[in-house]
């Protein structure tokens, strides 16, 4: 059986980056992340990095990635990426739109295992969007308490994170 706890609800407004903190613990070894919201420009795209213990953004480059991006009306994309100080896109707009993504994080409170990300949004824009999906993998054995999502400017942003239990 599994159980959705709600941890942190937080929302924004008129911001280029949000930053989830303190929602990362011994409690769980997963969480869901979603978010919703509004871009203010056209040609968005959400990245995140790590927040740790002392609340600081990790930018290191310890970060890995691999994304399918999927455009209405042209050619997939597929990037891949190793030692970046980021997970990249996501979510992808070229046109200034709504967007929504789910990510779950696995192992991000450990200090003796690597954290993984795994992610798929979309970009709705008027006639026609972008879908992302994407796999990540943090390689550096430290705990960290929270997430910050940038490089964007929202109009709006609402993050909920949730920690998932499973029971034996």
């Amino acid at each position: 059986m599994s159980n959705l706890r709600l941890i942190n609800e937080t929302t924004a407004t008129s911001v280029s980056s949000v930053d989830i903190t303190d929602v990362f613990s011994a409690d769980f070894d997963i969480y869901k992340i979603s978010a919703v919201g509004d871009f203010t420009n056209s040609n968005q795209i959400i990245n995140a990095r790590f927040i740790n213990s002392s609340g600081s953004v990790v930018t290191t480059s310890n970060y890995d990635y691999a994304i399918l991006s999927m455009e209405s009306g042209a050619s997939f994309l597929q990037e891949k990426n190793t030692n970046q100080n980021y997970m990249r896109r996501m979510v992808y707009s070229n046109n200034g739109s709504d967007f929504g993504f789910v990510l779950y994080v696995f192992n991000p409170f450990s200090s003796s295992s690597y954290s993984f990300g795994l992610w798929q949004g979309e970009g709705v824009p008027s006639g026609g969007g972008t879908s992302n999906k994407g796999i990540s993998v943090f390689k550096q054995t430290a705990s960290m308490k929270g997430i910050q999502f940038y490089n964007v400017s929202f109009t709006d942003i609402s993050v909920k994170t949730y920690g998932l239990r499973v029971d034996n």
